[in-house]
């Protein structure tokens, strides 16, 4: 084998390493991207990719999208006595669930956006730019606002699927006036869970 031969397939052996190496990283790096969504934005992920069609190059980009222009938002803290207020607020929705359902789902609607507006978060008359920026910083927790507009808007929906609901919300909640706000993409401690409240009257409960 002459030197010249020699040097040519030297070439072609370091050429076709390369494209492998590159090959290589951008499958891991595709993989990769996928699965730190996943971690981060949990049921929020998998609610994005139905919500396009299953096409997962598109439903990345919204997500990166998102963490790109609200990861950086810092929620304001809530002071002690803002903190009573809102839960006090929350408690009395919960009591006129029993004869309001409907009317309870709209009051905790209206509560979760203005206690997300004084954190920080956009205002309530920009729904769908707070829900954005929840599911950034609460992925685990903000289905529950979904589902309670979701039940809020079908006027078919029975008690216990409104009841459902706003325990379902309840989460977001908690998460929003706690002393300490989760690691974003954590999800809920689940604690002060109150399985037992809001059950319709005759429900032997």
């Amino acid at each position: 084998m002459s030197t010249v031969t020699a040097v040519l397939l030297l070439v072609a052996l370091l050429a076709a390493l390369v494209a492998a190496g590159v090959l290589l990283r951008a499958r891991t790096g595709a993989d990769g991207g996928r699965r730190s969504l996943e971690r981060r934005f949990g049921p929020e992920y998998d609610r994005t990719l139905e919500q396009h069609g299953g096409d997962r190059e598109s439903a990345h980009r919204d997500l990166r999208e998102r963490v790109e222009r609200y990861g950086r938002l810092r929620p304001l803290p809530l002071e002690a006595a803002v903190r009573e207020h809102y839960a006090g607020r929350w408690a009395t929705l919960q009591e006129r669930f029993v004869d309001a359902p409907g009317q309870a789902l709209a009051d905790a609607d209206e509560l979760l956006t203005r206690i997300a507006a004084t954190r920080g978060f956009p205002e309530p008359e920009r729904r769908e730019e707070q829900l954005a920026a929840l599911s950034v910083h609460h992925p685990h927790q903000v289905g529950g606002l979904r589902a309670l507009r979701h039940a809020a808007r079908t006027q078919a929906a029975s008690t216990e699927e409104m009841r459902t609901a706003l325990l379902g919300a309840r989460a977001l909640f908690e998460e929003l006036t706690a002393a300490a706000s989760p690691v974003a993409g954590r999800p809920a401690s689940g604690r002060h869970r109150a399985p037992h409240l809001l059950k319709p009257k005759g429900s032997g409960a």
